[in-house]
């Protein structure tokens, strides 16, 4: 299937895109986000459909995109998505948008009583048309660049049918007499917004062979899980990819830590010792 799209890196393109985007009654929007890599989930990508072209806007390109301000948050133009809330709840927190007049075709379809939800699914059953993307690009490295045309086309391949997709489900909202309980689901998630994460701080009980360790060890555990924690939220980073659940398990039982002996006996790499192996031997001293 040939698509159209523009990926957007400068002014001169922003500005074109603008110009269309400013002119659409309806767009179809969507995101590309890394929530698996980091603490806090980082927004790589920003599709939007016009109806005559995918526009792939680069937040790592330090544009400006403040024109999308008076779109999102106006009445004229519907900003359809499919399962947007945390699309939505991402460009609230990088750029402070607000959110008017949207459609959730996820959301639509679950009161229509469909049982299949993905977008895929819901553009077979009512478009008709054999819908399928690559599942080895979903967890790409969106923000490395440059991106491959691989991976543009599947960036844009989200938006592409998004306003075909509205209006036959606005048209069978519509027959159905759902219209006003769509309009109130959909404006429950144009209101939603982002949180930072919150620790668990009972978790560490519940990692695999906590209940083996001896009360000191339970302790050291204790604090390893809260430095973990700290230290993803300071370098944004994934709590997994700084120590695992059961290399923290092995830390606490660490009788006399050293450098070494993070090595040997708990199983860090070197990497891992030279990033964080003094604040950790700190932490088992306490």
């Amino acid at each position: 299937m040939k698509i159209k799209w523009s990926w957007v890196d400068s002014t001169a393109k922003r500005d074109k895109a603008a110009r269309d985007i400013l002119k659409a009654p309806v767009i179809g929007v969507d995101t590309e986000y890394d929530s698996f890599r980091y603490f806090r989930e980082k927004l790589c990508l920003l599709q939007i459909n016009s109806g005559l072209c995918s526009y792939i806007f680069d937040p790592l390109a330090n544009l400006d995109i403040s024109f999308l301000g008076e779109v999102f948050a106006g009445s004229k133009t519907v900003k359809v998505i499919h399962a947007g809330d945390n699309d939505i709840r991402i460009l609230k927190r990088d750029y402070d948008f607000s959110f008017n007049q949207i459609f959730d075709t996820h959301c639509a379809a679950a009161l229509l009583g469909c049982r299949q939800l993905s977008l895929a699914a819901l553009i077979r059953q009512f478009l008709t048309v054999d819908f399928e993307k690559q599942k080895k690009l979903q967890r790409s490295r969106w923000e490395n660049r440059p991106l491959t045309e691989e991976q543009l086309h599947y960036a844009a391949q989200d938006t592409v049918f998004l306003i075909d997709l509205y209006r036959k489900l606005h048209e069978e909202l519509d027959h159905a007499g759902l219209l006003d309980a769509a309009a109130d689901g959909f404006e429950g998630i144009a209101s939603v917004s982002w949180h930072e994460k919150i620790m668990n701080r009972q978790g560490y009980r519940h990692i695999q062979g906590f209940n083996s360790l001896t009360m000191e060890a339970r302790e050291r555990l204790k604090r390893l899980y809260l430095w973990r924690f700290n230290k993803g939220k300071n370098i944004n980073r994934a709590l997994f990819m700084i120590i695992s659940d059961q290399e923290l398990l092995q830390i606490s039982r660490t009788g006399e830590p050293t450098l070494v002996s993070l090595i040997t006996s708990a199983g860090l790499s070197q990497d891992k010792v030279h990033r964080y192996g003094n604040e950790l031997l700190d932490i088992l001293k306490e």
